[in-house]
């Protein structure tokens, strides 16, 4: 028996039958997360780090709040992966100051155009050759800087305060409009960098099989997902900062401002 299964046999009766039934998700989400990370990344880590996700998840579910134990348990899975991650951040400071420019860019150019902005454009405002942007966003594919999984599964946050029946309603309309934001910036993304979000996140399917599915090289996949998540990153600064200024407050504080 391993560590995890005979930890969560002491904790409850039938823990370990869910545990163990649900560890396939653990590695399915650990190789579709690994499909964008370095190969200095090993695969076994981000298990570990998901079975005591999965493990989180089984002892305090709550049938109640009417997810079901799966979707609930990835999003701690996720979570447990991120956060793992995030201990061990192998980008490089110039990397991450690339991709901020990079979303600024788009958003000034977006702000005085009113459409899309163009690679040629961002390229120029930039002071960069086409060739030199799109090495950019190759460089900033495993920058963990902005991301859907990070917004998405970062919910641990989010869980806590739906499970926590005394939340303040400002913060719950917060999540939500965050949510509705989100859902519609992605939709206004151009058509192929859509399409890129959609195969990845909901159809699961790595960097390579896109580039099959598309027509492209996986290398022109890879730039398509960097440049939608930085023009995702530049549509939703606004949010962001919303976000950031409340995290920095003391709990107390945020829910007596909430309360006010």
């Amino acid at each position: 028996m391993s560590g995890v299964a005979l930890y969560a046999s002491v904790q409850a009766p039938g823990l370990e039958a869910l545990v163990g039934q649900h560890a396939p998700l653990v590695k399915r989400i650990a190789h579709h997360l690994m499909g964008r990370l370095p190969s200095s990344v090993q695969v076994e880590d981000l298990i570990q780090a998901g079975m005591v996700g999965l493990l989180e998840a089984a002892r305090q579910y709550d049938h109640k709040q009417g997810a079901s134990f799966e979707t609930y348990a990835g999003i701690r899975i996720r979570g447990a992966m991120l956060d793992e991650l995030r201990r061990y951040d192998w980008t490089p400071r110039s990397v991450h100051r690339k991709a901020r420019d990079v979303a600024e860019a788009i958003r000034v150019i977006e702000a005085r155009t009113g459409r899309d902005a163009r690679d040629a454009e961002v390229a120029e405002y930039l002071g960069l050759t086409l060739s030199e942007y799109h090495q950019v966003l190759q460089d900033t594919v495993s920058c963990r800087m902005f991301s859907l999984d990070e917004l998405l599964e970062s919910g641990d946050t989010v869980l806590d305060e739906c499970e926590d029946s005394a939340a303040p309603p400002v913060e719950a309309l917060t999540q939500s409009g965050f949510a509705e934001a989100l859902a519609d910036a992605i939709a206004g993304l151009p058509e192929r960098e859509r399409l890129v979000i959609s195969l990845y996140y909901e159809e699961e399917l790595n960097l390579r099989e896109i580039g099959e599915v598309l027509g492209v090289s996986e290398s022109r996949v890879c730039q398509l997902q960097s440049q939608a998540m930085l023009r995702l990153r530049a549509r939703m600064q606004d949010w962001l900062d919303i976000e950031q200024s409340a995290a920095a407050r003391p709990k107390g504080r945020r829910k007596a401002v909430s309360k006010a």
